[in-house]
């Protein structure tokens, strides 16, 4: 069975953007693996991260984009926050700019996808 864990709020702090799932989870022995693809019906962008040789997949849902668009921006660095470590995700900007690239004027991705993506990507000010 596949391993998620869903990141629903982002806050700031002096290192940078941090996720947060709810609830907390323990992220000890996680691994970041510096890739990320889509799923479109969770309108979520999903980081993979490794455990013992499995893949974690990290949603980052629609709820914590905003925060996500202003870290590009900013060049900000990217956590997510367990309960007991906090692990950056390398790789995160060049990987989400080709995903939104890659996901703009596309309809493979769905067209509610497509709308999300360019709505808080590529139309933001």
């Amino acid at each position: 069975m596949r391993k998620t864990i869903h990141f629903t709020k982002a806050t700031w702090s002096g290192s940078g953007l941090e996720l947060h799932a709810e609830p907390p989870v323990k992220m000890t022995g996680i691994r970041a693996a510096g890739q990320m693809i889509v799923d479109s019906d969770a309108a979520a962008f999903v980081y993979l991260a490794e455990e013992n040789d499995e893949f974690i997949y990290l949603y980052i849902h629609e709820t914590a984009w905003g925060a996500l668009q202003k870290a590009l921006k900013e060049e900000a660095r990217l956590f997510a926050a367990g309960e007991d470590v906090i692990l950056e995700l390398d790789g995160w900007k060049e990987e989400l700019l080709y995903l939104v690239s890659n996901i703009e004027g596309n309809s493979n991705y769905g067209d509610e996808m497509v709308e999300k993506v360019e709505t808080t990507f590529l139309h933001q000010q």
